[in-house]
Parts: C-alpha cells; structure tokens; sequence
C-alpha cells in the first residue's frame, strides 16, 4: 500500500445494517489519486446510472487524499460525492477544517454510504472500528448543536460532518457541514444524507498518516511553507475569502441585482467592504495544519441576533446576500451566513434564491400574500434575513424557495424563469463571465455545472495564477484557448484529488503539488502524471453524466451572465461573452462529443479506461 494512504475504505449499507472494510488495489490510488478521482472511479463501477439521487441506491461518499492529514503539506480537504439531486449530473463538494484528517486518523481514507436507515442514524468510527448509532436524540438539530451534542457524548477529540435541519427536509440546496462552519456546499448533497436518514459522520482518531521518507518530506514541507507569499497569501491572511469583496463589485466581477445591475446600483458597498468585515472579527482561525489562517470568527451581533464565534462570511456569502440582493447591512449578512451553516444550506444558491425571489416581488409575480406578509424589495435587509429563515425551515414561501431557483421559478410559473439564473438547476458563483469569459466556459463544461472552483482560465484572466507555460491571452479572444483550458482543469482536478487546499495551492510554485504527492507516497510522481491523472479523473466524471443521459445541452449558460442583453454601463457594459465558443473550444481540446458529450473512445483506451469505453461504445 502507498504512503499517504491509510489503505482501508469503509462501505456501508443503512438498509441492511452492514459495514464492510476493503483494501483497494495500490493501482485505484495511483490511478485517481483520492478526493474526487477516487469517488467517481468507486461510483461508476459500484452504481447503476439512472438512479434516483433521494433513492437509497444512490452511494454517497466522503472522501480524502493523500496529503490529507500530513503535517506541513496544506492537507485538511476532503470531498463528498454522489448523484445530485439539484442537477441530475455527478456532484461533489469539498471542504476543510478538521474533519478530512481525522477520517484518516480514524483509519479510512473514505467512506461511502448506499441504503437508507428506517430512523435517524449516525456513523462513529472510533480508531479504526465502525458502528451505527441511534440519531433520534439529535434530528431536527442544527450542526452546532449536533457536534456540542456529540462532543458531550463521546469527547472533545471527535469531528464531525452532517446536516442540519435543511437536509433533513430534503432541501435540493442544501449542504454537509462540519466544524460548525466549514460547508461541503454544493450539489445538494445534504438532502442526499437527510434522505438516508444519516444524521452525521463522527470520527475519532489517534492513527498518523504514512509518509514515504519522513525526514524528506519535512524538508519538502519547511521549503513550501517558506515560499508562501503573493497576493493570495498576504490577504487571505488578513481578510480571508472576504478580502475585495468591493473591488470585485467595481470591475465586474462580484453579480450584482441577480446579475442585472453594476456598481453604480449599490452605492453604499463600502459598509460591507472587508475592512468592515474585519472590524467585527472575534478572532482568526486556521484549518488543520494550516499556515495561511484564512477562517475567522465573529463578534456577537448587535442589531442582529448571533452568537460570538459564528463563521464570518466568505467572498461568495458576502455576495450572494450582498450586491446580488442589493443588501449593505453587513451584520444580516452575517446572520443569513449563520443561518446557513446552522440549517446547513449552500450560501451561493441560497443567497441567489433570495436574490431571485426579490426580482419576482418586485415584478409583480408573487406578493405579499404568497410571501406571508414579508415586503422582498431590494436591500431589505430585515426581509432577507427573515426569507432566508423560512427557506431554511420550508415554512410558507420558503417551501417554494428552498430547491433553488429553477425549480421555484416553474412553481411560481408567470415567466420567472428569465429571473431564475443557474446552469442545469445550479444557481451560478459570484464570478461573473462578462468580466472573466472562460467562467462562460468553465459554468457549462464541468460536470458539475456552475461551478467556479473547476475554473481553468478564468484564473489567468483574474490574474490570480500565471503558470509559465500559458501564453499571453487576450481576455476576449475564445478561439485557440481550449488546448490550455483543458491541461489547466486537468491539473486543477490532480490538486482536488490530492487533499490540499487550493487558497494554498495558488500561493505555492507551480510545481508544488506534484512534489508534495512524490514526497509524500514515494512515487516517481511527474508533471506529466498530473496531467494524465486529472483528465482521467476529468473523463471518468464525464462518462457518468452521458450514463445518466446528460448531454451538453443540459448545461448551457444563457441571458445575463453572458452579456444577453449586455448591460449599459460599467466595466463589462456591452460585453457579450460566447460562451459556445468556450465550450466547443474545450470539448475539442478534451476529445468529448460536442452532441452527445461522449469522451473519445481512442481517448478513453489511452487513459486505461477500456471498461467506460465498452459502456459508452458498444
């Protein structure tokens, strides 16, 4: 077994009863690395497609990498993957904290979970042995509730990750939450857990992760922490994601009134800006053996009722629920951030699903009749905060609310459609295509769509990463670019796959991460191998959705967030992105079926993945 990995997986069944550890073959790990390469690799050989993601026969998985857990190396991620039941494709949603390591600590490199329990259950790995206990005491408990709960029943030293009550109440939006704060947010993935009944995963563990040549990889570790630096690094350390939240506004980058309005639609953004936000911290916070300390806590409300040591609101919460709803009072934002965490919802698509609902109130769609009285105009911040409350619980037009937007704007019928802004039913990032394209690309061509995280160059086109063998672009021309999109996603994916967090990445070398893994497992780990590795992470992701009958017709970007119709005035006035280009730009450079979606067959035999092949080319 290689270094880096604790070398068991633990699969249960909630229908039966049944936990059964199983080593893998040396060769899954080498071949997909972890996170998200190891989970699609499982799911495609494990699940029949055409599943129903709130069905029992749908396997959600938790899932690490090898530099999860390994000191000094930037490794606190893991993954949690599964068919979506907001989009219908493959889904994922990593996170930090503390909870990815200490799965490992615990023994497992990942857990996977089919069946469903007759009543709430919850996982304990305890060093290695696996049982499932009686949830019933804490359903209906909100995740800081959860772990206080947990933590007086089996230790300070246990970590966990579940849901809240939006899970529970199979909301399509909702998301697995773990130190009180650290979401695995998107996909839904929550509602697939609260379908099960499964509660939470509790691990504890004193178990230290393998490392190939210690004294090595020591030395490894000390030379990257000693290279941090850049922009990432210097404000992420001070501000964390929330730093230029008003930057992002003025050039277009941060939505603005559900992606209609520009920075001169919100005046006042100064009273949100991340000297504001950082004026309320209580104080700051790392996620496990983490030199950057990008994670703060805030102060207790004033205005609004929150506890001290609620999470401060990353870039995307701040936007969603700021200039994407007009709203510049920060501490409602901090509040519908807690919300979110406590009920456990994604703050991208609930933000955008108020912001949504705003435009309908004020177009006449619904009223205060349908909204119980709640007057959702522009910046009102008390109905936010309270809209926010109902969708978390489906209370009254919550209810309506809390799938998304897609699914709201064909209830609520009357044309909503053209306000409800998602790719294939998932509500779009605060990154917005007119002002870097390739999110145009990226939103659409990713598996999972409406992802800004799987973004290739967008990343260059926001100056934010550089590497030596990527051209001068021109931001606006499409054609020729879908070469370097591809090798760029392609080693984006190798880093998810490997555990360590992207902030860190992006502070780091350019070929920090495939060092990192060869020191860490012994591998003669090349770039090459990273390359390879994530576009066949990459292909395995995509052959799932053509299973589920997904084409790229599915996921296609349109209206607003590409320049249809352009906005007049600031920064992108007048941009109109072609987002077809991009896709069939990338689809080209991927060999993927621009109709059908299908990868390359020839592709697919390269990449060792004979078996997909005769699947999808009968």
């Amino acid at each position: 077994m290689p270094d880096g990995y604790m070398g068991k997986i633990l699969f249960v069944n909630l229908s039966t009863g049944e936990l059964k550890d199983e080593t893998p073959d040396e060769n899954l790990y080498r071949d997909y690395i972890g996170s998200y390469g190891l989970g699609a690799r499982i799911l495609w050989d494990r699940q029949l497609g055409g599943v129903d993601p709130l069905g029992p026969e749908n396997m959600i998985g938790f899932v690490t990498g090898p530099l999860t857990g390994v000191p000094g190396f930037f490794g606190s991620r893991y993954t949690v993957v599964g068919k979506s039941p907001l989009t219908g494709s493959w889904g994922d949603a990593n996170s930090g904290g503390y909870f990815g390591p200490h799965l490992k600590f615990a023994g497992y490199d990942a857990v996977f979970v089919t069946g469903a329990a007759s009543k709430p259950t919850y996982l304990l790995i305890d060093d290695g042995k696996a049982e499932l206990k009686d949830a019933g005491h804490l359903w209906g408990k909100d995740t800081n509730e959860t772990e206080d709960i947990l933590r007086a029943e089996l230790g300070k030293k246990v970590y966990i990750a579940g849901i809240g009550p939006a899970g529970e109440k199979l909301s399509l939006i909702s998301c697995v939450i773990n130190d009180k704060g650290r979401a695995a947010g998107r996909s839904g993935l929550g509602a697939v857990m609260g379908s099960k009944k499964l509660k939470t995963i509790a691990v504890v563990g004193t178990k230290k992760v393998p490392v190939a040549n210690e004294e090595k990889a020591a030395q490894v570790a000390k030379e990257y922490r000693g290279k941090l630096s850049g922009m990432m690094y210097d404000i992420f350390q001070q501000y964390g994601t929330a730093a230029g939240l008003n930057v992002c506004v003025m050039i277009g980058d941060s939505p603005v009134k559900n992606w209609a309005g520009t920075a001169g639609d919100f005046p006042n953004g100064a009273d949100i800006s991340d000297q504001k936000v950082l004026d309320l911290v209580d104080r700051k916070y790392a996620c496990w053996g983490c030199p950057i300390v990008c994670g703060a806590t805030m102060k207790a409300g004033t205005q609004y009722k929150y506890e001290a040591g609620a999470h401060r609101p990353e870039y995307e919460t701040l936007s969603s629920f700021g200039p994407m709803c007009l709203n510049d009072n920060l501490e409602s934002i901090i509040k519908a951030n807690d919300l979110c965490n406590r009920y456990g919802l994604d703050t991208i698509s609930a933000g955008a699903t108020i912001a949504f609902a705003i435009e309908c109130y004020e177009n006449g769609l619904i009223s205060n009749e349908d909204t119980g009285g709640i007057e959702l105009n522009w910046g009102n911040h008390e109905a936010i905060v309270a809209m926010t409350e109902m969708l978390a619980n489906r209370e009254g037009f919550g209810d309506i609310l809390a799938d998304g937007v897609k699914r709201a704007a064909e209830k609520i019928g009357k044309g909503a459609e053209q306000y409800a802004i998602h790719v294939g039913g998932q509500e779009l990032p605060m990154h917005d295509p007119r002002m870097a394209p390739s999110f145009g690309g990226c939103y659409q061509t990713d598996p999972t769509p409406g992802r800004h995280t799987q973004g290739g160059l967008s990343g260059v086109e926001m100056g934010m990463v550089a590497p030596e063998w990527i051209p001068s672009l021109d931001k606006y021309t499409y054609t020729g670019k879908g070469q370097y999109e591809a090798r760029l996603k392609n080693t984006l994916h190798t880093l998810n796959a490997s555990g360590i967090c992207s902030f860190a990445a992006g502070s780091l070398p350019d070929d920090a991460v495939t060092e990192l893994i060869a020191a860490v497992t012994g591998w003669d780990f090349t770039t090459e191998d990273n390359v390879k590795i994530g576009e066949r992470i990459a292909n395995v992701r995509q052959a799932f959705n053509v299973r589920e009958g997904l084409t790229p017709k599915d996921f296609k970007i349109t209206g607003r967030p590409i320049g249809d119709p352009p906005l007049k005035d600031g920064p992108t006035a007048n941009v109109v992105v072609d987002a077809d280009t991009l896709k069939a730009e990338y689809f080209k450079a991927m060999d993927w079926n621009l109709e059908t979606g299908k990868p390359g067959k020839q592709k697919l035999i390269e990449l060792g993945l004979e078996n997909i092949a005769e699947v999808l080319w009968p």
